[in-house]
């Protein structure tokens, strides 16, 4: 009689405890999942690297609303007569491709467009001049060979469409996208025609800025170049003998950490991709220290003037 009683209290205690934790389990919200919301509305991305780059569009972002997914922040709203998305790629590659994946999933984004700063490698650009390259390439996507007989031996099975760097060999990336036979290898990704030239049209309705808030001032007026090559990967540069060799290898006028892989995704999914660059330093270029920090302003600014103009450029579908 003992144990029978001992045994009805343990399965009392039991149940007791089984209806307290359904109880408190009802009482907890779920949680917000990355796929809580839904956006149908046809948008213009509008990217940038750095935080101060992207708030100078969002100050001008009409009826604004934001979202989450995977803690990244998407702002959309009205910009130049655009429906847009705006959010932070984050700095490299890496951020930059997962978070343009991440946007074309949660979002019916029909362009993109990168807008910040970068390092000048052509010698004839200037700090605040703006970049528009006509394609994009991994540049960082390397071979890093072994040293053989007082030489450089490359692997046989990459294929190395530019010159060496001492052990460093460039190779191409591979991509896959619908309708492809299999993966293809390449190192170039084009810009869309259409974006180029609405860029070039609106290079003529810009005034770009000369000085920073605090009065310091270019040599000499900005300007915009529209054409050319650019060149991304996972290194801050601050070397001139490399941007020396970055220059006349890719024939590239400006180098950065994102465009060129946001370039690899959209190319991937099919959308529509232009980056705007404006020069922060010249990657190793300039007389005395890096000067990214002075001008950060300047350049974020004069990049977010190009893209506004810009997009008034661009036909609205609706």
């Amino acid at each position: 009689m003992a144990f029978q009683a001992f045994a009805l209290r343990m399965l009392r205690n039991l149940f007791a405890g089984l209806s307290a934790t359904l109880l408190l389990a009802a009482s907890v919200p779920e949680p917000a999942t990355a796929h809580d919301f839904e956006d149908s509305t046809p948008r213009i991305a509008v990217v940038s690297a750095f935080a101060p780059e992207l708030e100078i569009l969002k100050g001008e972002l009409r009826d604004g609303s934001e979202h989450s997914a995977n803690g990244v922040v998407f702002a959309t709203g009205m910009l130049e007569g655009h429906d847009v998305v705006l959010f932070l790629s984050g700095v490299s590659v890496v951020n930059a491709a997962m978070t343009a994946q991440l946007a074309l999933d949660q979002f019916a984004i029909e362009r993109i467009v990168f807008s910040g700063i970068a390092g000048g490698v052509d010698p004839l650009l200037g700090i605040g001049d703006v970049v528009i390259a006509e394609r994009w390439g991994q540049y960082l996507e390397m071979l890093f060979a072994r040293e053989l007989d007082g030489g450089w031996a490359p692997m046989p099975f990459f294929e190395y469409p530019y010159g060496n760097f001492g052990m460093m060999f460039p190779r191409s990336v591979t991509v896959q996208r619908a309708g492809a036979d299999g993966p293809e290898a390449r190192f170039w990704f084009p810009v869309d025609e259409a974006l180029l030239e609405a860029a070039r049209r609106a290079a003529n309705n810009v005034a770009l800025a000369r000085c920073t808030t605090d009065g310091r001032c270019l040599d000499r007026p900005p300007r915009i170049a529209v054409g050319g090559n650019g060149v991304s990967g996972g290194a801050f540069v601050d070397n001139a003998v490399f941007r020396t060799w970055v220059f006349e290898t890719f024939g590239a006028r400006v180098l950065d950490m994102e465009s060129a892989a946001m370039a690899h995704v959209a190319y991937a999914n099919d959308v529509p991709f232009l980056a705007v660059r404006s020069l922060a330093d010249l990657a190793g270029g300039g007389e005395g220290t890096n000067q990214m920090e002075i001008f950060l302003g300047l350049a974020a600014g004069n990049a977010a003037a190009v893209v506004k103009a810009m997009l008034k450029e661009i036909p609205d579908r609706r």
